[in-house]
């Protein structure tokens, strides 16, 4: 029997290992609070607060760049494993607000590392690009088990806010994260590391429009046009709340059932940091208890693909994960797209 048609030999096969280690972060200086944004657009902090947890969020400054964000991170990562630059064999950027459409972030990242030899490219799939990405690093690390890659994610979601859609430019904010793949262990004491244990991707494409960042080639455009409304974000709120709990939900199920797993062995769920009402509504779903439930949208908004990066290192510092503990990650993006993942740190 030809092995390709028979799925129990396929489902047989075991995963690739991948190990994730020197968790690095950078947001701006810049620092955009609910009463600074009140000066910016039709809105007030108790209007933000109470629908979304937002209290602060980070801005690029003029002069600053997503890629110079992802450099510090992917610096600090390199700082906290000591792993030599001219180790890296790939450099793969997880984010929806690339700096052009052409070459990749990932390209002028390398760049500005002082990479000149590696795999390079983006991946765009939105807020759940960390959890695609890790989903890539796994293919690549099965075929070649010496690579050493380098996941960033970045995004510079300000510089597509419609300041006159109150309901949609107080919710994001910038940053970046990064650490390295590896199919062996990184023994860094002090240090953030974790085996992936599990992880499920999906999508839903019927939806594609309900969240969107123009600039693209969908528009045609010549010398002199002015930019509309869809250049910016655009969201239909109500649909996506929906789509996301119930997607959210569904695959932090279906991650864990793929190892065997039930809601009660996870440890934490960090689940990306959009809104407080997904996060609160996708919790109680699930049964978990809010102390297992971390948090920190009030402190960034939406960074998009960064947004679970940012909340790992944040539980780390804050003494939340220790050795030991299985974390679950899951996300939901345009597209849709969502996915989830356990880690074993």
């Amino acid at each position: 029997m030809d092995a390709l048609a028979d799925s129990s030999t396929l489902s047989a096969l075991p995963s690739p290992s991948l190990y994730l280690s020197g968790f690095g972060t950078c947001v701006p200086e810049k620092v955009v609070t609910n009463f600074d944004m009140e000066r910016l657009t039709d809105t007030n902090d108790e209007w933000i607060t109470t629908r979304t947890g937002i209290r602060n969020r980070h801005f690029l400054a003029a002069d600053e760049q997503p890629s110079d964000l992802a450099v510090r991170a992917a610096q600090q990562t390199l700082a906290n494993t000591g792993v030599p630059l001219e180790r890296i064999t790939h450099t793969i950027v997880a984010t929806c607000t690339p700096e052009y459409l052409s070459p990749s972030t990932a390209c002028v990242v390398a760049q500005k590392l002082g990479l000149r030899h590696c795999v390079a490219f983006d991946i765009n799939a939105a807020c759940t690009g960390f959890v695609y990405a890790l989903n890539v690093c796994q293919a690549f690390l099965c075929a070649d088990p010496q690579a050493c890659i380098l996941l960033v994610t970045v995004e510079g979601l300000s510089r597509r806010l419609n300041w006159k859609d109150r309901s949609t430019c107080v919710l994001f904010g910038d940053g970046a994260g990064a650490s390295l793949a590896t199919a062996q262990p990184l023994n860094i004491p002090g240090h953030l590391s974790a085996k992936l244990q599990s992880i499920q991707c999906s999508s839903d494409t019927e939806c594609w429009d309900l969240i969107c960042v123009g600039g693209g080639t969908h528009e045609a455009h010549v010398l002199g046009d002015s930019v509309s409304e869809t250049f910016f974000v655009t969201m239909q709120g109500r649909e996506v709340f929906k789509h996301a709990v119930r997607a959210l939900v569904s695959i932090s199920l279906e991650v864990l059932n793929k190892e065997g797993l039930s809601v009660e062995d996870v440890d934490l769920f960090i689940p990306h940091q959009a809104n407080l009402r997904i996060i609160e509504a996708v919790g109680s779903r699930l049964g978990l208890p809010a102390d297992k439930v971390f948090v920190n949208v009030g402190n960034y908004g939406n960074t998009s693909a960064s947004s679970i990066p940012l909340a790992m290192a944040d539980a780390f510092k804050q003494g939340r994960i220790k050795p030991g503990m299985k974390v679950l990650v899951a996300s939901f993006g345009s597209g849709f797209t969502w996915g989830a993942a356990v880690l074993q740190f």
